[in-house]
């Protein structure tokens, strides 16, 4: 039998299943989104899904303090420290990169949140160190930490996305629809991870392609595929098995993480333009890049779904450079 970790209810379910009809004339095929932007509170976006499960198990732990990480304009770090005021946790975000001379986007968000800011770590594993650091010195101090892992991804926190993946059969069911690709972007995997178990469990169709800002394709696949294992047995499943790797494609990450290029912009302008839905130059700009250039060259079938994963907050940090490309258009 398969068994969920227990979670909070943080957020209005379902989030809308909206058909993109402008883009769809332009792509010649039928365009769906799943607007987990729209998920509340915190900015929306899509790790308040896997942060309903984690947070419900630090309160089940008796955690008085959060802790978490990511980059300087982490969607994640932003809705856990928003999330974490709410439920009156103490809450400490170490992120990656120097203190930027003025706090825009999520790590304005972040301050307001009330949240203590680390910075400096370069990279990944000093993120990871530097967290486990804060928690031994907590700990010292009495209090109960509970450490939230880079994006949310283990094993509680990927049940969110098996659990997204019902509300979408649910959704395409009363609709009488049928994905043949579901696109996303990915980077800690744990989306990803998720809708494959998910898939599993629940049934139905749809090619489920991750489409990395960051990290490289082989690795992603490797770390997708983990987590979803690991998850599938952590909630019971008595088989779980891929029939192949997990798809991601790392040709739209352009000059590196976070860095905007004209193609990630133009997919932001593209969107914005044809159905006033706002995309972010970190994470669904550059997935929706890769699902244009995949529908241009027919590797979508003939409708496909676009998860959008949130962001737009990060948006208002890239100010200048949007608005010196657009004018450099003009």
């Amino acid at each position: 039998m398969v068994l969920f970790h227990s979670k909070l209810s943080l957020i209005s379910l379902p989030t809308p299943l909206e058909a993109l009809t402008v883009l769809s004339r332009q792509l010649g095929i039928e365009v769906w989104i799943k607007r987990d932007d729209l998920t509340s509170p915190a900015g929306g976006g899509n790790k308040v899904r896997k942060l309903e499960f984690l947070l419900a198990d630090a309160l089940a732990q008796r955690a008085t303090a959060v802790i978490t990480l990511g980059a300087v304009q982490s969607n994640h770090c932003r809705q856990t420290a928003l999330l974490a005021a709410k439920l009156g946790y103490e809450a400490h975000l170490v992120l990656i990169g120097e203190e930027p001379s003025t706090r825009q986007g999520n790590l304005l968000l972040d301050s307001l949140s009330g949240a203590t800011l680390h910075f400096g770590a370069g990279t990944l594993e000093e993120g990871r160190a530097n967290a486990q650091r804060l928690m031994a010195t907590m700990l010292e101090h009495g209090k109960i930490p509970y450490l939230i892992p880079y994006g949310g991804s283990d094993t509680i926190g990927v049940q969110g996305y098996a659990a997204a993946w019902a509300e979408l059969q649910a959704q395409v069911q009363a609709r009488s629809l049928a994905f043949d690709c579901i696109v996303h972007a990915s980077s800690s995997g744990g989306t990803q991870a998720g809708l494959l178990v998910g898939q599993q469990v629940y049934g139905g169709a749809g090619q489920v392609i991750g489409i990395s800002v960051g990290p490289p394709a082989t690795a992603l696949a490797r770390e997708v595929a983990a987590l979803a294992g690991q998850t599938a047995q952590a909630i019971g499943m008595d088989s779980f098995s891929l029939s192949s790797a997990p798809i991601i494609l790392d040709q739209y990450i352009g000059p590196g993480y976070a860095l905007l290029d004209e193609a990630t912009h133009a997919a932001i302008r593209r969107l914005a333009q044809t159905e006033a839905i706002l995309l972010d130059p970190v994470y669904t700009g550059k997935a929706f890049t890769g699902f244009l250039r995949l529908a241009s060259e027919g590797r979508l079938g003939k409708r496909a779904l676009f998860w959008h994963t949130g962001g737009a907050p990060a948006l208002f940090s890239y100010a200048d450079q949007l608005a010196s490309s657009q004018s450099a258009e003009a």
